[in-house]
């Protein structure tokens, strides 16, 4: 089993470390970096994970907040399966069907109808 990777978004820690308690507080600094934002989009990206995030977005958090990628954006390994590609069988057989010895279906022939 391989480890699925994921990620804790820790934007609101951060502001709150920074004294910044509501969301409203980037929209300014957002702004002054050529970030236009709406409230609620702001709002968005402080309280829920984001999925997708422009690296402009993320570079002017950086440079509002004064910290690094690791202070925001922690990895963590989310245990998790991953499918293993089957493997193919000698002569290029399906796997169910090393038992037939070898035996393959053979392709259909269509023969001229005789009308007579």
């Amino acid at each position: 089993m391989a480890a699925k990777l994921d990620y804790h978004w820790h934007l609101r820690k951060v502001m709150a470390d920074r004294g910044m308690f509501s969301t409203t507080d980037l929209l300014a600094p957002l702004a002054e970096r050529g970030i236009a934002l709406s409230s609620s989009q702001v709002y968005r990206l402080v309280v829920e994970r984001p999925e997708r995030l422009s690296l402009k977005i993320l570079m002017a958090l950086l440079d509002i907040l004064d910290c690094t990628m690791d202070d925001l954006i922690e990895p963590i390994a989310a245990a998790g399966t991953v499918k293993k590609p089957k493997k193919a069988a000698a002569g290029g057989l399906a796997p169910d069907a090393e038992g037939l010895g070898g035996l393959r279906p053979k392709r259909a022939r269509i023969r001229g109808v005789d009308r007579s």
